[in-house]
């Protein structure tokens, strides 16, 4: 009898070693990922992908920040309490593409082959941050999944560097999670395979709906000070590299136009911190119904696009977050890499010449049946569960 329990108790323990192996098997088998980014816009759009992989227990989800913009991106950090993993803090002063792409893809390498290896690496749109972990990625043989991929406009200069950014990555990416149709056609054009081309809305969407509020208080936030809300705000963003010299003088004086021929509005105009961008704007933007703030917090500005009257953007981010909210939006620019919202009548490109600028502003503001047409097309981007969509295809590939 005493053998036969004790042979009953080995059996016992073997089945804990058992289980417990199962167990220890099941934690080491979870799905590494690491999602890199380092902009604010790439921060904005990973949050809510990066908060749900964080609860998801399929996963062993990190983060990579870069800090290509460090103090903008340390507020949307902060706003949706991400903590990264690793923090390669690249920023300096007067760096060039040459440097930040060399300092972040010898980073990224270091921290794959040192501290993590995943099993996927999600990098986002078309940054040269995202560009660099993509090639690192590459380097290492380790799969790249693109979040926003497809875009392009057909002209590798513009936007510069993010056209041919967005180019390579899609060459260097195995899995590709397309905001739209029409995104997923230019893959398809450039023989990707489609099985590994998913569509999901963009993430923007799914940021959006986390921050904006309806009953938003804007008089607690001093960033507002001397903002007249009762006003029709037009809320301007100008920065982009192709726009610097001319283009954006062209673009400043029509809106000063505007601004001194209509007192029922106030334009409303975050300034990029490039030193450049901050004189020009002060020197040629004079009106006073013209207010010149910094740039806000995500939060802040979210929401002041939701009490905006248009939008007017040389950006690509505020094409699809305007739309979603019943925004107009001017695209300031010649071309855009998101035709699917000039195609719904949501966006108009509208160029960069002072006359062309000044005379669609006005109509937008003159022409009530103009404005409703484009305030009321649909949004082309999703209805907000773009992060859950690239999770689901995430876990059939990991199978």
């Amino acid at each position: 009898m005493y053998w036969q329990n004790l042979e009953y108790s080995k059996k016992q323990i073997n089945l804990v070693k058992i289980f417990s192996q199962i167990k220890l098997g099941d934690k080491m088998a979870k799905f590494k990922i690491m999602s890199v980014f380092g902009t604010r816009p790439e921060a904005i759009k990973m949050a809510p992908l990066v908060k749900l992989l964080e609860k998801d227990d399929y996963f062993d989800s990190k983060v990579l920040v870069t800090a290509q913009h460090r103090q903008m991106l340390d507020s949307v950090l902060e706003i949706f309490d991400i903590h990264p993993d690793f923090d390669l803090d690249i920023m300096k002063h007067g760096q060039t593409i040459g440097d930040i792409t060399t300092r972040i893809l010898n980073g990224v390498l270091e921290v794959i082959k040192n501290d993590f290896r995943p099993d996927l690496i999600l990098v986002h749109g078309d940054t040269s941050t995202s560009f660099s972990a993509a090639l690192a990625a590459f380097y290492e043989k380790v799969p790249v999944g693109h979040v926003e991929a497809g875009l392009r406009t057909g002209n590798i200069y513009s936007p510069f560097p993010e056209e041919m950014n967005r180019k390579l990555i899609g060459t260097l990416a195995t899995y590709h999670f397309s905001p739209t149709t029409s995104n997923y056609q230019n893959l398809v054009k450039e023989n990707i395979n489609e099985k590994n081309i998913v569509i999901t809305g963009n993430t923007v969407i799914d940021a959006l709906h986390l921050v904006v509020d309806k009953n938003y208080d804007f008089s607690k936030k001093s960033d507002f000070d001397g903002i007249d809300l009762s006003k029709k705000i037009l809320l301007m963003t100008c920065h982009r590299r192709e726009n610097w010299g001319e283009p954006m003088s062209q673009i400043f004086r029509a809106v000063n136009r505007v601004a001194d021929e209509y007192d029922d509005i106030q334009v409303v105009y975050p300034v990029h911190l490039n030193p450049d961008i901050v004189k020009k704007a002060n020197e040629m933007l004079i009106s006073k119904n013209i207010r010149l703030i910094k740039p806000l917090e995500y939060v802040e500005f979210a929401n002041l696009i939701a009490k905006s009257h248009f939008v007017l953007t040389d950006s690509g981010g505020l094409q699809e977050e305007a739309p979603s909210i019943g925004k107009p939006v001017l695209v300031l620019r010649t071309e855009t890499e998101r035709p699917e919202a000039v195609e719904a009548g949501t966006v108009k490109v509208v160029g960069v010449d002072e006359q062309t600028v000044y005379k669609n502003i006005k109509q937008l503001l003159d022409d009530k049946n103009t404005y409703d047409s484009m305030a009321n097309a649909v949004n082309p981007y999703g209805d907000g569960t773009a992060s859950q969509k690239i999770i689901d295809f995430i876990k059939k590939i990991g199978k």
